[in-house]
C-alpha cells in the first residue's frame, strides 16, 4: 500500500549514486571492418572520456591508457576527438590536443608534434584515407593574432608536420574522401553565421600529390544550412539541406540535387560538436537514418529510388550515430523507459542486442516517469512545445488536493532541443514528487527552421515567454501547484532562468548552471566559433548595445525578489565564472537566499561524478527549505545565505 507524503517528500531509489556510480556518457559511436569504437564520458575517472573498441569476436577494451583523455577542444566544445580505420584509431589527446594513433592493443603514438603553446594547435572530426595511410581533418590554430580554422592532411606515421588542403573561411568541418580517394567533401561557412544558419558543401578532385583541385561548391548558401556531407559505396555525394524549411536528405546526381524523403520532419540537429552522424549507407543501398517529430528521435529506413520512409524499432525515442555493422545497424539509442545504449539492430528482424549501457542501475519501472509531448500557448497567439513529465514514484502517493512542484527546465544553446528519452537525473526529480517541464521555446531545432527562427532578435524574450507561458499552463490545468514553480538551466539555459526570475514574478526559486547575467561582457569576450552568435540572437555588437544592455539581467538585479542557488565550473572558458560571481554579490547584497557552489577542474558542463552528486543534493535540499516540503532523505546540507531560520 503506497504511503502518503508530501511532493518533494518522497524516497526515492533513484539515489545521486544512481546518477554517477558506473554511469558513463556515449559521446561517439562508428563502426569499421567489423570493429566497433565508441567514446564514453567517465564521471567516476574525473570525467575522463575514454576510446573503447569492440572486436568482431565481441571482446569489449579500452583502446587507449589512463592516462590518456580522448577529447579535442576545437570550438571549445570539441567533439569528433576520433577517426578510425579497421584496427588503426588516430585520437586527440585533451592535454596537450596532440593526435596519436593507436593500432589495435600497441600503445599510443604521437603523429603531430606539440605546438610552441601547448594546445594552440587542435583537430577535430578526422577521416582515415582508403589506403589507411593518411588521413584529413579540422585543424584550429590559436596564434597570436588570432584563431585560425582550416582542413589538414598528415601521415599516420607522422613523418610529415600537417598541410593545409582548404582554407580562407572562418570555420570548416566534415571532411570527407570518396570511396575511391579521388574527391574530398567538406563543408565551411563564414561569420556571422552559425553552420545551422547558413553553411556550404564543397568538393574537389585529390591530385596526384595529394593536393586539392577545381574546387566546386554543391549546395548550401547563407541563408541554407546544409551539413554531413558523405559518400556512397558506389561515389555518390550525399548530404543534409533545409532549402524546404526541413532538415532532409539529398544526393548529388549527374548534376541534379534530388531529394530522397521529403518530409516534414528533421532529419538533422544543431552541430554544437564535430563528430554527429545522422545516417550511414546500408549494403543493399538503402539509407539508415533517424528523423525527429515531437520531441522523439525516430529509425527510418529510406529507400533512395522509391523515396519512401520506413519507420522501424518504435519503442525508442532516441537514435544517434547510425552505422553500418556488416549486414546489422549499429547506433546509441534509448527509449521513455530504456537508458542510452550501444545498440545492434537487425533489419530484417527487428532484433536488437545492447552490448553496453550508459548505467550500470536498472530503474524500476514503477519509478519512471514518460514524457508527454505537450503544446501550449504562448504569446502573440502561437504555440510552443515542451515535454512533460508527471511525478511518479511506486511507493507514494500525496496528500488529497495537494499539487505538485514544477521544475521548468530551459535547455542551453539556446539553439539546441530537448528530447524524449529516459534520462535519470529527471527521474531523480520526479520520483521525488516534482513534475518537470522540459521547454523546447522558440527557437528550438526539431520543428523546422521558422520555429527555430522565432528567437532572431529576440534571445531573453521568446525563449523567457515560452518558459513562463509553459508554467502557467500546467499550473493553469491542475498539474502543478502555482506557488511552488521553480525553473533552472545551465548555459543559455541558465540565462533564461535568470530572466525569468529577474523580469517576472512567476517562479518561486531558480536554479542557475554556469549561467549567463551579462551577454554584452559575453559578446565582447566570446571564444571564436561563437564570437558572431549573438548578432542574430540580440543584434550586432556595440550597435545593438542597449539592446544587449536591456536583456541582461545584471543590470536588473534591484528587481531581483526570488532565492537562488548558484553552480559555477571554475575552468569554464565558455562562460567564465565572473558572470556567477556578479550574481552573488547581487543576492548577499540584497539579502535574498542563495547558494553558491563553485568547482574547481569543472568547465562548461560538469564531467566529475563527485561535482554532480554535490550539485544535485544541494540542488534538492535548497528547494526544500525554499519551497517548503521536508526531505525524505539524509543528504549533506547545503548552506543557504540570507535564509531567516
Amino acid at each position: 500500500m503506497p504511503t502518503t507524503a508530501p511532493f518533494g517528500s518522497w524516497r526515492s531509489p533513484i539515489t545521486v549514486d544512481v546518477l554517477t556510480a558506473g554511469t558513463v556518457g556515449l559521446r561517439y559511436l562508428a563502426a569499421t571492418d567489423g570493429t566497433l569504437y565508441w567514446v564514453e564520458g567517465r564521471p567516476d575517472e574525473d570525467g575522463r572520456d575514454v576510446l573503447v573498441r569492440r572486436t568482431a569476436d565481441g571482446r569489449i577494451r579500452d583502446a587507449v591508457p589512463r592516462e590518456f583523455n580522448t577529447r579535442t577542444r576545437v570550438h571549445e566544445y570539441g567533439g569528433g576527438a576520433v577517426a578510425v580505420r579497421g584496427m588503426t584509431a588516430v585520437f586527440a589527446n585533451f592535454a596537450d590536443q596532440r593526435l596519436y594513433r593507436v593500432d589495435g592493443e600497441t600503445s599510443p603514438v604521437a603523429i603531430t608534434a606539440e605546438a610552441s603553446a601547448k594546445g594552440s594547435h587542435r583537430y577535430a572530426d578526422g577521416e582515415i584515407a582508403p589506403n589507411a595511410a593518411r588521413m584529413v581533418c579540422v585543424r584550429e590554430r590559436h596564434e597570436p593574432n588570432g584563431v585560425v580554422n582550416e582542413i589538414v592532411d598528415l601521415p599516420l606515421d607522422g613523418s610529415v608536420s600537417p598541410r593545409v588542403l582548404a582554407s580562407g573561411h572562418d570555420f570548416f568541418s566534415t571532411p570527407r574522401m570518396s570511396p575511391d580517394g579521388r574527391q574530398l567533401a567538406w563543408r565551411a561557412w563564414d561569420h556571422p553565421n552559425m553552420p545551422w544558419d547558413g553553411s556550404e558543401i564543397f568538393v574537389a578532385d585529390v591530385s596526384g600529390d595529394g593536393s586539392l583541385a577545381d574546387p566546386r561548391r554543391v549546395a548550401g548558401g547563407r541563408n541554407e544550412a546544409v551539413l554531413q556531407p558523405s559518400w556512397s559505396p558506389d561515389g555518390t555525394l550525399h548530404f543534409v539541406s533545409e532549402r524546404t524549411g526541413w532538415w532532409n536528405l539529398y544526393r548529388a546526381k549527374r548534376g541534379q540535387i534530388e531529394a530522397l524523403a521529403p518530409m516534414k520532419a528533421e532529419f538533422g540537429q544543431v552541430e554544437w560538436m564535430f563528430g554527429q552522424s545522422v545516417y550511414t549507407f546500408l549494403g543493399d543501398g538503402q539509407i539508415a537514418c533517424f528523423f525527429v517529430r515531437d520531441g522523439r528521435r525516430h529509425l527510418a529506413i529510406v529507400d533512395p529510388e522509391k523515396r519512401s520512409v520506413a519507420e522501424l524499432a518504435p519503442e525508442l525515442s532516441f537514435i544517434s550515430h547510425p552505422s553500418r555493422l556488416g549486414a546489422r545497424l549499429a547506433f546509441i539509442g534509448g527509449g521513455d523507459t530504456e537508458p542510452l545504449g550501444i545498440m545492434v539492430f537487425d533489419p530484417e528482424t527487428g532484433s536488437r542486442e545492447v552490448i553496453r549501457t550508459s548505467a550500470r542501475d536498472v530503474i524500476d519501472p514503477g519509478f519512471v516517469s514518460r514524457a508527454t509531448h505537450l503544446d501550449f500557448p504562448t504569446d502573440a497567439g502561437k504555440t510552443a512545445h515542451a515535454l512533460f513529465y508527471e511525478p511518479t514514484n511506486a511507493d507514494f502517493v500525496p496528500p488529497e488536493g495537494e499539487r505538485p512542484p514544477l521544475l521548468v527546465l530551459s535547455h542551453g544553446g539556446p539553439t539546441g532541443m530537448t528530447l524524449s528519452v529516459l534520462d535519470p537525473e529527471i527521474q531523480y526529480w520526479t520520483s521525488r514528487g516534482f513534475a518537470v517541464v522540459e521547454v523546447n521555446y522558440g527557437g528550438s531545432t526539431g520543428y523546422g527552421r521558422e520555429y527555430r527562427e522565432r528567437i532572431f532578435g529576440q534571445w531573453g524574450v521568446v525563449d523567457l515567454q515560452d518558459c513562463v507561458n509553459a508554467a502557467r499552463h500546467l499550473a493553469n490545468t491542475g498539474k502543478a501547484d502555482p506557488r511552488r514553480l521553480a525553473i533552472r538551466g545551465g548555459s543559455a539555459g541558465g540565462y533564461t532562468t535568470l530572466c525569468a526570475l529577474v523580469f517576472t514574478d512567476v517562479f518561486a526559486a531558480g536554479a542557475s548552471y554556469y549561467g549567463v547575467a551579462d551577454i554584452a561582457a559575453l559578446a565582447k569576450d566570446m571564444h571564436k566559433f561563437e564570437s558572431r552568435y549573438f548578432d542574430r540572437l540580440v543584434g550586432p555588437y556595440p550597435e545593438a548595445e542597449q539592446t544587449y544592455r536591456e536583456r541582461s539581467p545584471v543590470h536588473y538585479f534591484d528587481r531581483l525578489e526570488r532565492p537562488v542557488i548558484v553552480f559555477q565550473g571554475l575552468d569554464d572558458m565558455v562562460v567564465p565564472p565572473a558572470q556567477a560571481e556578479m550574481l552573488v554579490e547581487a543576492l548577499r547584497k540584497k539579502g535574498i537566499p542563495y547558494a553558491y557552489l563553485a568547482f574547481p577542474g569543472e568547465g562548461h558542463g560538469f564531467r566529475q561524478a563527485k561535482t554532480i552528486k554535490r550539485a544535485m543534493e544541494a540542488e534538492l535540499g535548497f528547494y526544500s527549505a525554499i519551497l517548503g516540503f521536508p526531505l525524505g532523505e539524509s543528504i549533506e546540507p547545503v548552506r543557504i545565505e540570507n535564509l531567516a531560520s
